[in-house]
């Protein structure tokens, strides 16, 4: 399981980055200054950052600057609030591996995170349950040795099945974990999905358990 470490002073920023990357099936370990995000980063136990810049004690920025100098290769996501050009261009150069303004869908932010963690790893990314297998990298499921295309959302949504297997997931669970965003309770864009991607991988395989949700059989 890869541990992310996340440095951000909004509690209410960081409660649902470390939210939504657990159910992703992420470790986090939240931090809330400059200072102490810059041990942690050294300490070897992450495997990548997000990295607020406007950090009390140390500026985000100088963080990252500090562990560069120390040839700390750990991945770095810059998420902030600064959108300037000077801003942008100094984070990258500075060594950041990417860089995302607030506000932010929690749906790319992961994207995001997956790709670095991809580049660290160098090998394929699958997930397997049952008869199925799921590229992360390719977007395609195989099914009794036939391989489907999938939509951005239908992987989402399979993945984050894939990832809970057996366990009841609501429809606003995967609004917030699929979509990365609190939408109308009473839409019905997961009802949508959950039949496009029923008739892709066999309609018996996604169970409805009435009032609650959805779950993988």
């Amino acid at each position: 399981m890869s541990r992310i470490l996340i440095a951000e002073d909004d509690r209410g920023i960081a409660d649902f980055i470390e939210r939504g990357l657990t159910s992703a099936g992420y470790a986090c370990n939240v931090v809330d200054s400059g200072p102490v995000a810059f041990a942690a980063a050294r300490s070897g136990e992450f495997d990548l950052m997000i990295l607020d810049l406007g950090l009390p004690h140390m500026d985000g920025a100088d963080v990252l600057d500090q562990l560069r100098v120390l040839k700390v290769s750990l991945p770095i996501i810059v998420l902030t609030a600064r959108t300037k050009l000077e801003d942008r261009i100094r984070v990258l150069e500075g060594g950041a591996d990417d860089y995302m303004p607030k506000p932010f869908q929690f749906a790319e932010l992961l994207a995001r995170i997956r790709l670095r963690l991809n580049d660290k790893q160098t090998s394929s990314v699958e997930l397997s349950r049952g008869d199925m297998v799921l590229d992360l990298r390719t977007q395609r499921v195989e099914i009794d040795g036939k391989w489907k295309d999938l939509s951005r959302r239908e992987m989402g949504l399979l993945e984050t099945f894939m990832r809970h297997p057996g366990q009841i997931l609501s429809r606003a669970q995967l609004l917030s974990m699929v979509w990365g965003m609190d939408f109308d309770p009473g839409s019905n864009v997961v009802d949508v999905y959950i039949r496009t991607l029923r008739k892709k991988i066999g309609a018996e395989k996604i169970e409805t358990i009435r009032g609650s949700g959805y779950r993988l059989v």
